[in-house]
């Protein structure tokens, strides 16, 4: 086919608006990305046979240790800088092996420690944590996930800072600390024993520090 005009003509005008075109996409591209999304990247923790995060927000994740076996808890440290309920996504990243003592498997039976910094400005009454396997819905009997459920008399559930607690199963599974009080800039210690009989790759602790209500 015979092109009249200048040979050349076209390929030089495509390459032209090619060498315009990429840049302005490139550029393009790079504003869509917020500063934050491009220098802040979510912090993810792992110890034993799971990760933590502070992803939903609400608090922050200051460390974490152990394995989750009774000798050697899963041991994490908490700030609240309010005192409003907040969310631990906690995560399998390890095969899953039921009842398995070492603690290298995900094995349904984790230990925990809360080391929980009241960064609020409030002065906490109460403090209570509830277990979901689905987020925002409560959990129920028939998912395995609970605080040690089956033990009616658990020995595993303490805190430094409130002298009593209560566990509310079904359609929740929840458990309350009271009596006591964690003073602003006061770090309160908080264990108990977590079973999942049917082990998730996913489920979530939420946490909510309690104010005076007058």
């Amino acid at each position: 086919m015979r092109i009249h005009g200048p040979a050349g003509l076209a390929t030089s005008r495509l390459r032209s608006a090619s060498g315009l075109l990429w840049p302005a996409a490139i550029l393009g591209f790079l504003l869509l990305v917020s500063p934050g999304q491009a220098q802040k990247k979510q912090k993810v923790w792992e110890s034993g046979a799971y990760s933590f995060s502070d992803e939903l927000g609400g608090f922050r994740i200051r460390g974490v240790s152990g394995k989750g076996t009774r000798a050697d808890p899963i041991v994490i440290d908490e700030e609240f800088s309010s005192a409003t309920p907040v969310t631990l996504t906690i995560r399998t990243i390890k095969p899953i092996q039921p009842f398995d003592s070492t603690g290298d498997y995900a094995s349904g039976i984790i230990y925990m420690r809360i080391n929980a910094l009241n960064s609020s400005g409030h002065a906490w009454v109460e403090f209570q944590f509830e277990l979901q396997e689905i987020l925002d819905q409560p959990s129920v009997f028939g998912d395995g996930l609970s605080f040690d459920q089956r033990n009616k008399t658990p020995e595993n559930i303490g805190s430094s800072n409130f002298a009593t607690f209560d566990r509310n199963f079904e359609p929740y599974d929840r458990l309350l600390f009271t009596k006591g009080k964690v003073d602003p800039l006061e770090t309160a210690e908080f264990e108990f024993l977590i079973t999942d009989y049917t082990p998730r790759w996913t489920f979530y602790l939420m946490q909510d520090p309690r104010i005076p209500s007058s």
